[in-house]
């Protein structure tokens, strides 16, 4: 009986020196770098926020980030492949509202679904559009082009820097709760955009407020109202839609990073964590500032409930303005 005892006291103890042996050589995370997919062309908003996010945890912590820029399809291409890869918290991705709240109702075949794909991590910041016109338009204000939109249904033509992008859609949700017709032109990105509106081939654009910043300062175009529900800081003067008669509009763009979904509760908590401290920096929230974003961060319930809603709000003004892509 002793002997059997004793058997089992060696064969406990052994037991738990494997077992400490296991937790001691269990590698902390981050073991090593994190890569960090941005959906879009290096250098413009989306990656300039996600590397100064990322810059800013690592100097914090020593972790390491590695950006991999990875565009196409209207950022489907990047959280796609952040959704196929293995759940080990060594990847990531910042989705925005385009690609995760959007393109779902935009696309007859999206290759994940944000809702089933992805953990959401944090919101890392919003930001908002504005509507201008070019600086010589007999448009002063808001309501003047909804009266003369009315006046003349589809006369008046209005552009984004693309079907399906935030601001496309801005324009079909102002033009749903407005009661009036305007005509959409879309273009393959912003540049284009704003030469035409310039040179008077369209009346209107809606685009972020950094995009356009420096040509509402240089006098060449006219703001008429941001899409926020407060004023932008660069652009106090401007009201916002809500003000100028529609309460409650709100089209701003938000980021997020979001990661596979089946990665463990306690790296999505660990990365949350280190997001809500950087997002904390007043210098970090003065260069997204600068950016023409807002610091936002949260926890992951909240950033997913935001998912949801948003989903269901876009899915409605898709299905009204009639737009599809394959």
């Amino acid at each position: 009986m002793k002997a059997i005892s004793r058997r089992c006291m060696f064969v406990l103890a052994a037991g738990l020196v494997v077992a400490c042996a296991t937790t001691y050589a269990a590698p902390q995370y981050p073991a090593k770098p994190i890569r960090v997919i941005v959906p879009f062309p290096a250098g413009g908003g989306t990656d300039i926020i996600a590397r100064e996010v990322t810059n800013t945890i690592g100097k914090a912590t020593g972790w390491i980030f590695v950006v991999e820029n990875k565009p196409g399809s209207g950022g489907n291409l990047g959280v796609d492949a952040a959704a196929k890869a293995p759940p080990d918290g060594y990847t990531i991705v910042l989705g925005q509202t385009s690609n995760l709240a959007i393109n779902p109702s935009l696309y007859d075949r999206l290759p994940y679904d944000p809702l089933k794909d992805l953990a959401p991590i944090s919101l890392v910041a919003a930001a908002p559009l504005v509507l201008v016109t070019p600086v010589n338009s007999p448009y002063k204000t808001l309501a003047d082009v909804i009266q003369a939109g009315k006046a003349k249904p589809g006369a008046i033509n209005f552009a984004s820097p693309g079907n399906g992008t935030v601001a496309h859609l801005g324009g079909e949700l102002l033009q749903t709760i407005a009661k009036v017709k305007f005509t959409h032109v879309p273009y393959k990105g912003a540049a284009q955009a704003v030469i035409d509106l310039m040179g008077g081939q369209v009346d209107l654009y809606m685009a972020s407020v950094p995009s356009l910043l420096g040509h509402i300062k240089n006098n060449k175009l006219r703001p008429l109202a941001v899409t926020s529900p407060k004023r932008v800081q660069d652009l106090p003067q401007v009201p916002t839609v809500a003000e100028s008669g529609y309460p409650g509009f709100d089209t701003a763009t938000w980021f997020g990073f979001v990661a596979p979904a089946a990665t463990p509760k306690d790296i999505v908590v660990r990365l949350n964590t280190e997001f809500n401290k950087a997002l904390a920096s007043p210098a970090l929230a003065r260069k997204l500032n600068e950016q023409g974003a807002s610091v936002l961060g949260g926890t992951p319930e909240a950033f997913s409930a935001l998912v949801r809603q948003d989903i269901a709000r876009w899915a409605s003004v898709i299905k009204a303005s009639g737009t599809r892509l394959d």
